[in-house]
């Protein structure tokens, strides 16, 4: 079997490489000449637990190639998955300019009989809509006459990919029955995971949206009792935990803010679209509002119960949108950046997985909390575990915003520092609930 990949990012090289480990030979196709040379050479370009001895393997067994001419890998291969991004318009809705570009380079060189798959996330309907039509102007083929086309969402994370690929259901729906049989064959031998075939095209694009969508509106809900929670004088995480003992509920955990490729994005392609239907999803619209809108709500909340931040240094701990990951794509960090910049703040960036010179081109002043008045953790790196809040004091921090509830309170209060968490009550917000209502912020902006 050749397969080309058509786009080497974090989830695409590492699909390659395990349709390689299942006996497959692949090819991967980018824009991006580097990368081409590197997975060329053998040489890992992602930090991803078990990549790089995989691409090593395959690179001495000969199974795995690069090259950035699209339609010659197109023209020689029995199966293509597209698994190039889909990003936001400036009024965020789906830009699917990069797929279909890649699709016309694939049509250029498709031969009857292929597979094509797509694993970039789309808008329901996306795929037959804006992507086969490209396919097919420049094949001069017929989508289910001459070729097949299938749809099967990515549903892993960087830094789990390897292991994720073949535990993890592959949702797969095609044009047809045919091609719907042949993309079920194609990943039951060359993946190994379960493969959950839901008929469809567009029930395949509506399942991975769908997931998004609950987790951020999950997350929403969990960001919304916390506020309730602050301002009340009740731990969320303690009665989070209790609440879902009982089998029914399932409450996340809150945060200062959401971040990554997938959940401050997919959910845009289901909201939009349904808008222009005329049936708008509001309970998500509300969601991504409330979690867009975490990180400015946490800085009003130092400045209401502190002092305006104007002025003063603020130093923020970790660029990464989860622990442990060196990926910032619509990190929360960002949002807090510019928010404390608005209002007057000096601000400061530490991650232990970014250099100084990454920082600084990512639009960031490198430092420390030293001299800071304020500390903010963004991500709750294992590094950060453990401040010395005593020495901080003494060093002039007098306020932490524990944004991912990864420090211990009652330390940094005996320490002199004042404590803001999400979900819980900082000594300065104990205050009677009938005037809760008073000082809780809203969303309704």
């Amino acid at each position: 079997m050749k397969i080309t990949v058509v786009g080497g990012g974090r989830m695409g090289l590492p699909l390659a490489c395990m349709f390689g480990k299942h006996g497959a030979s692949v090819t991967v196709s980018d824009i991006n000449q580097a990368l081409v040379n590197s997975i060329h050479t053998g040489v890992c370009p992602y930090e991803e637990p078990g990549l790089p001895e995989l691409m090593d393997d395959l690179h001495k067994a000969g199974r795995l190639s690069a090259t950035t001419n699209t339609r010659k890998a197109s023209s020689e291969s029995d199966v293509i998955v597209v698994i190039v991004p889909a990003h936001l318009t400036s009024d965020r809705d789906i830009n699917f300019s990069i797929l279909q570009m890649a699709s016309e380079e694939i049509g250029k060189g498709l031969q009857p009989g292929t597979l094509v798959v797509y694993e970039t996330t789309v808008a329901v309907g996306g795929t037959r809509r804006c992507l086969i039509p490209c396919l097919e102007q420049n094949s001069g083929l017929k989508a289910g006459v001459d070729f097949h086309v299938a749809y099967s969402p990515e549903r892993v994370k960087a830094n789990h990919v390897l292991a994720r690929l073949e535990t993890t259901p592959k949702v797969v729906g095609g044009l047809d029955a045919a091609s719907c049989a042949k993309a079920v064959a194609f990943y039951g031998q060359y993946l190994g995971a379960p493969v959950d075939d839901v008929g469809t095209i567009e029930a395949a694009e509506m399942a991975k949206l769908l997931g998004m969508l609950y987790r951020d509106v999950n997350i929403a809900l969990a960001n919304e009792f916390a506020a309730f929670c602050e301002v009340s004088g009740v731990d969320f995480e303690r009665v989070r935990q209790a609440a879902n003992t009982d089998g029914e509920a399932n409450l996340l955990m809150p945060g200062i803010g959401v971040g990554g490729h997938c959940v401050p994005v997919y959910p845009y392609f289901l909201t939009r679209e349904s808008r222009r239907l005329g049936l708008p999803q509001r309970i998500s619209e509300a969601a991504r509002e409330i979690n867009d809108y975490q990180p400015a709500r946490q800085l009003e909340r130092v400045e209401a119960r502190w002092k305006s931040l104007k002025g003063e240094k603020v130093h923020i701990m970790g660029l990464g949108f989860r622990p442990g990951v060196k990926v910032d794509i619509f990190s929360p960090t960002y949002a807090l950046r510019d928010e404390l910049q608005r209002s007057g703040a000096r601000v400061t960036l530490e991650d232990p997985y970014y250099s100084n010179e990454e920082l600084r081109d990512a639009g960031f002043e490198p430092g420390s909390a030293d001299r800071a008045r304020v500390v903010v953790l963004s991500t709750a790196h294992k590094e950060f575990a453990d401040p010395d809040f005593a020495a901080w004091r003494k060093a002039g921090v007098e306020v932490v915003l524990d944004g991912r509830n990864f420090w211990n309170q009652h330390e940094a209060e005996a320490a002199g520092v004042l404590y803001f968490g999400i979900g819980r009550s900082s000594r300065v917000e104990r205050i009677p609930p009938q005037t809760a209502a008073m000082v809780n912020p809203t969303y309704n902006r």
